[in-house]
């Protein structure tokens, strides 16, 4: 070797080093943005109408970067994010502690087989079992989505029941997800329908009525499945008086009593889980949304020994679920929403909601529960009230023509929930105008 190439430390033509990437093929580091490209709103829009499935319709804008609780789209404009991702994104967009443990993970170890475990994976099980409270012989189980962990929930269910306990009993109201099993206990009709025969056994009863459970709830049943409260039914909740009527008729007859705690867990009503907060144990719950703070990731947590023995090895898995980098997301989310207390914020910008939202016309009932939020329009306006929010920067849900769903980061300020609510009589204004207009035309 030549003094010259041993002062550069580069080896002779012609030769490799062991492991190196052959000449030409280094990559570095790079953003999204290097691989993505660049375009305008409707440079994109039009590209996702020639690639992707229509199962969302079409996209009501392209974001493409969030920072708290704001986003901008492809465009360059500004947006208060008041749906989080529909209550996935507990700490907004692109919280620096998240992302630094993300990175981090990802760096370090990104998958593993389920033949394997991390460090990540049984440090999120246990704080789990803490924050639920779960008593001796708890376990969890991770899937990827809320949908999922409903699938394992249905497992559940069919595994105790066996052939001489074939009902399940849902609510009429219920969202559990699209997927198969989750699909047989959501009650509304046009999701279902185009895809029947559902899985058998599953009936959905009368919402909050516990005479109605009482009547249904015998020795054919193998689970009683609901949510605390309903989400996309419009932000519903079940009485305490139901939850407990819940576990003491399922628990006599020896059903599994599930919580869905899909939209209201980790945080999102001011508690850490909507069911607890009002006394109730259930025998499984099942968790994702907010629990990845953005991160794909759902749990299933069965409380005491019997249930967390109903599915043996074998019986259930998951290719990606539980996997490092997703369970360390969740931890960093966990850790930022306990050490920076903001189950305090959460109730507390609740309450300038529920005010706020009380005071302005053309609303009526108004419900919030922590940063979940309903109300009511007087007028079946919610879809032009939507509408007109995105016009002026807002992002907000309609699931029903007359009602307005939130479910912001739960750590939105005060100040930014001041700002929707000082817009929002000219948007009902702007929607109503709009729909009287419509019906002279």
């Amino acid at each position: 070797m030549s003094e010259e190439t041993q002062a550069n430390g580069a080896e002779p033509a012609g030769t490799e080093t062991a492991g190196a990437e052959p000449a030409g093929t280094e990559l570095g580091t790079a953003n999204a943005a290097a691989v993505v490209g660049s375009g305008t709103s409707a440079q994109w829009l039009a590209r996702y109408g020639n690639s992707l499935m229509g199962v969302f319709g079409s996209p009501q804008r392209v974001l493409v970067r969030g920072a708290g609780s704001l986003v901008w789209d492809a465009d360059g404009k500004e947006y208060l994010d008041l749906l989080g991702g529909i209550a996935v994104n507990a700490l907004g967009h692109a919280h620096p502690f998240v992302t630094s443990v993300v990175a981090s993970q990802l760096s370090t170890l990104g998958h593993v087989s389920n033949f394997f475990t991390s460090p990540t994976q049984i440090a999120l099980a246990e704080k789990l079992l803490e924050l639920s409270q779960a008593p001796e012989g708890s376990k969890v189980f991770f899937a990827n989505s809320g949908t999922e962990a409903n699938e394992a929930a249905f497992k559940l269910a069919r595994a105790h029941g066996g052939s001489a306990r074939p009902t399940i009993l849902a609510l009429e109201g219920a969202f559990h997800g699209r997927t198969m099993g989750a699909l047989a206990m959501t009650a509304k009709q046009a999701y279902r329908e185009p895809f029947e025969p559902m899985p058998a056994g599953v009936r959905h009863i009368a919402f909050n009525d516990i005479d109605a459970l009482r009547e249904a709830m015998d020795e054919t049943v193998a689970a009683l499945i609901l949510e605390p409260i309903q989400g996309e039914a419009g932000v519903r909740p079940l009485s305490r008086e139901y939850l407990q009527a819940a576990r003491e008729l399922s628990r006599g007859h020896g059903a599994l009593l599930i919580f869905d705690e899909v939209q209201t867990g980790v945080g999102r009503t001011g508690s850490w889980f909507a069911g607890s907060a009002a006394g109730v144990t259930p025998d499984a719950m099942t968790l994702a949304k907010g629990l990845g703070g953005g991160f794909p990731i759902g749990a299933i947590i069965t409380f005491g020994d019997a249930p967390s023995h109903l599915l043996s090895a074998g019986q259930h898995g998951t290719t990606f679920g539980g996997n490092p980098v997703a369970t360390a997301a969740a931890l960093a989310t966990l850790h930022v929403l306990e050490s920076q207390d903001v189950l305090a914020n959460v109730r507390a910008v609740s309450d300038v909601f529920a005010e706020g939202l009380a005071k302005v016309d053309g609303v009526g009932d108004v419900r919030a529960f922590g940063l979940l939020v309903g109300f009511d329009l007087a007028e079946p306006v919610a879809a032009g009230v939507v509408g007109a929010a995105l016009e002026a920067g807002f992002i907000i849900n309609a699931p029903g023509p007359h009602t307005i769903r939130l479910a912001p980061p739960l750590n939105l300020s005060a100040e930014q929930a001041q700002s929707f609510l000082a817009a929002l009589p000219a948007l009902i204004a702007t929607a109503v105008a709009a729909q009287h207009s419509k019906g002279n035309s």
